[in-house]
């Protein structure tokens, strides 16, 4: 009779650069769900038919600094899958680090402090974890760094 084995799986780590693009879209989709949910609080659409969000004008100003200002985490997602290593570690602490006090002022001045805390907590979680994956990015030996930049040796 054979002992029973018990059902493992097989958890592979991810490369730090698909475990940071993931981290920038899932910072994305909790910035767009908190913005579209935000529109069923009470009195938001009237101020945008009346041209307010929050407490600025919309203008084409306000509007080319929010996309400017949402670019960053967008491009993010991209740059964390294609950036060499080095300058990949550096843009992300930095794009994470601006980013913070960016989602902290989300929740000022707002009425709905439990949606908003709660969407401010989650994504202030994902830029740790992201500064946290940014700042602990794996080195390489200096002699295994040394013979890939001479080419014989390769590895993913």
């Amino acid at each position: 009779m054979s002992t029973r084995q018990p059902n493992t799986f097989d958890d592979q780590p991810l490369p730090v650069r698909v475990r940071l693009a993931a981290a920038w879209t899932s910072l994305m989709f909790l910035y767009a769900y908190v913005d579209i949910l935000n529109f069923f609080t009470p009195g938001v659409v009237e101020d945008i038919l009346d041209g307010r969000v929050f407490e600025f004008d919309i203008s084409q100003t306000f509007s080319t600094a929010a996309l400017a200002l949402m670019s960053v985490p967008s491009l993010m997602v991209v740059l964390s899958a294609a950036l060499p290593a080095r300058v990949n570690r550096i843009a992300n602490l930095v794009a994470a680090s601006l980013f913070v006090p960016v989602t902290a002022f989300n929740v000022a001045g707002e009425s709905w402090l439990l949606f908003y805390g709660l969407g401010v907590v989650l994504e202030l979680m994902v830029l740790a974890f992201i500064l946290r994956s940014a700042w602990t990015w794996p080195r390489v030996a200096p002699s295994v760094a040394a013979t890939t930049r001479q080419g014989t040796v390769r590895s993913r």
